[in-house]
């Protein structure tokens, strides 16, 4: 339920500080930080899992052998897993968290910090003189 132009009736306690003047006098409608919180949180999730990936297939020629069957005939190896199963995890994983923080405000701060953290540890996964010290 909402009063026209003024959003909900019980409006959403945000964690990020006061509205800045400039738009403060926008009267804008206030939303739930949980949509943007799902993005963010599964680009970083999505980053790590191919860092993950990166070094496990430098590790084990097995696994190395199953991500390159994603390739199909393209010829990539092992790179086709790695990247696809890094989509499915940032595309499942904002599903599940959309669908849980669609109507919710949730510290928008602390999601960005989860998400650099997990995005630099993803990064440093994929870094040549990183993965190759895990080369079996």
């Amino acid at each position: 339920m909402s009063t026209e132009g003024t959003g909900p009736v019980n409006p959403v306690t945000h964690h990020d500080g006061d509205i800045p003047p400039e738009i403060a006098s926008l009267s804008l409608a206030d939303k739930p930080d949980g949509p943007g919180a799902a993005i963010v949180i599964s680009a970083g999730l999505a980053i790590f899992v191919l860092g993950v990936l990166t070094i496990l297939a430098e590790a084990s020629e097995g696994a190395s052998t199953w991500l390159g069957t994603w390739a199909g005939d393209k010829g990539v190896g092992a790179l086709a897993g790695k990247t696809t199963i890094a989509s499915i995890v940032y595309f499942g994983s904002l599903a599940l968290l959309w669908t849980l923080w669609r109507n919710k405000d949730v510290n928008l701060n602390k999601a960005c910090y989860l998400a650099l953290v997990l995005g630099i540890l993803g990064f440093v996964g994929t870094f040549p003189p990183f993965f190759t010290m895990f080369a079996g």
